[in-house]
């Protein structure tokens, strides 16, 4: 990957890409809002990334919900953007944009969040 990289869902970043774009897919996973999955020479972690300490560790809730983990950033292999994230294009302006169309159809628009589950 060149160039500027948007770091959404599917997409996976290897150690063996450049280290400029490593370590801003790593930064890139702090501030997505949804679950990574995180190859490590010991195995894969999959939950949501809160915190990078870089030289150190990333900090995760796992998807289970067991507790929180850390894992040292030697050991990771590959980050991948596995989860939705939940509020991918769901700024204020689309939300109004979205409740005043409704309003002006003639149909129910509430402030209820949208499920994030597929169906």
């Amino acid at each position: 990957m060149s160039g500027e990289v948007r770091f959404e869902q599917g997409v996976r970043v290897s150690r063996d890409a450049d280290s400029a774009e490593f370590e801003a897919a790593l930064l890139a996973a702090v501030d997505y809002r949804g679950d990574v999955t995180v190859e490590t020479s010991e195995g894969v972690e999959q939950g949501f990334l809160f915190d990078y300490r870089p030289g150190d560790v990333l900090r995760l809730i796992p998807a289970d919900g067991e507790g929180r983990r850390s894992v040292a950033i030697a050991s990771v292999r590959a980050i991948e953007f596995s989860g939705k994230d939940a509020a991918s294009g769901k700024t204020w302006e689309n939300w109004v944009r979205r409740y005043v169309e409704r309003k002006r159809a003639g149909l129910a628009a509430n402030i209820e969040s949208e499920s994030l589950d597929p169906s």
